[in-house]
């Protein structure tokens, strides 16, 4: 932990450790709130969370939350993954609920803000089937009529749209000019009419669907932020997603370093523990190393963004997501090496891990595009 953390962020992060342990903390309990893992969120225990102020952590007073810090935050993110609670819906709601905040009108964060703290989700819908990493080249079409707005086209890779109350949608509302001119954010109610969510079946379970908006009819003030200003409300909101991505990888990676410590200091093979013989010893201590600099990059970017909260991050974002995403995956990869053969199998959540991190480097915009979005800032 931090020993830059203050007295109640370090009280704040054993508290949720402690909750985690005492709600999920067996295989067996997590088996139960899952399906034996074919679901990510349980959102009783997400609403016990909530009940505890927990998800509200940042949200403004005025609206239930505890106007707290990005900071405490990450460190909600970063014990919950790391305990592996399944509340998967607890990330897209907070990058949804960022752009609500900053650009909401006041009903609609009095609705989103107000149910982020009464533990209810929230999904964000960018992708397309042609609009991946190159976001703007979407095509899903919002349409002015007499008394609002009529939503065609298909949206995908959307987490959790399954089971969010409300989806915030980015649509095409005019051309012109370049590719990211045009767009526009909406606030999509999860059942509206017009709208079907379909499940893409993942090696991680029940996280993403594609979206089918056929007449798909809005009101006037479903419109979040201003007309055609989407592409540039999105990057405002980068700082926030890439952290959030970062802190909870950050808590992956630690379960696996322990995890895989746990195991090697048992496992005795030629009369002594495995993690006794220099070749795993070494791995230890370059993983451990690892995991250690990227909390002081997780940690120190935050604190960058509480102290400017207005103020763009690129470079140091990217860098946190690509850091961490990077080290989570070569930790669980790493980690079922030493396990051996049981790290491979389902009776440990090794290979949970595995499965975890090996999409970490993808969403949230590839790690291609992070280095690519690095390398620009250097002039590039």
């Amino acid at each position: 932990m931090s020993t830059d953390f203050t007295q109640e962020q370090q009280s704040f992060a054993r508290a949720v450790a402690d909750f985690c342990a005492k709600e999920e903390g067996t295989r067996g309990q997590r088996d139960a709130l899952t399906d034996h893992g074919k679901h990510t969120h349980n959102q009783p225990l997400y609403e016990k969370m909530a009940a505890l102020g927990w998800l509200g952590a940042t949200i403004p007073e005025e609206y239930g939350g505890a106007d707290g810090s990005t900071v405490d935050m990450c460190i909600l993110l970063e014990q919950a993954a790391k305990a592996m609670a399944p509340i998967g819906g607890i990330g897209p709601t907070l990058i949804t609920g960022a752009a609500y905040e900053k650009f909401g009108t006041a009903s609609q964060k009095e609705t989103v803000l107000g149910g982020i703290v009464a533990g209810r989700s929230y999904s964000i819908s960018m992708s397309e089937p042609e609009a991946g990493s190159d976001v703007g080249n979407l095509s899903c079409r919002a349409e002015k009529t007499g008394d609002g707005w009529v939503i065609d086209g298909q949206k995908t890779w959307c987490s959790n749209a399954h089971f969010a109350d409300r989806i915030l949608l980015v649509a095409r509302t005019g051309r012109g000019g370049g590719k990211h001119e045009g767009l526009t954010m909406f606030d999509v109610p999860a059942d509206a009419d017009g709208l079907s969510i379909v499940g893409i079946e993942t090696m991680g379970g029940k996280e993403v669907n594609d979206l089918y908006f056929t007449d798909c009819a809005l009101p006037a003030d479903a419109v979040v932020g201003v007309e055609g200003q989407g592409w540039s409300q999105l990057m405002t909101g980068l700082n926030i997603e890439r952290l959030i991505l970062a802190a909870m990888m950050l808590g992956t990676a630690q379960r696996a370093f322990d995890d895989t410590l746990e195991f090697i200091t048992q496992r005795k093979q030629f009369g002594r523990p495995v993690g006794t013989f220099q070749a795993l010893r070494h791995r230890i201590a370059d993983l451990a190393t690892e995991i250690e600099c990227g909390r002081l990059l997780v940690y120190h970017v935050a604190r960058l963004v509480d102290e400017n909260p207005q103020k763009l991050f690129p470079r140091e974002a990217s860098m946190a997501k690509l850091k961490l995403t990077e080290t989570a995956k070569k930790v669980a990869l790493e980690g079922m090496q030493m396990m051996g053969g049981y790290g491979y199998a389902t009776e440990f959540d090794m290979e949970k891990h595995v499965r975890t991190t090996l999409v970490s480097s993808i969403y949230g915009g590839t790690n291609e595009i992070q280095r690519d979005i690095i390398g620009k800032t250097y002039g590039l």
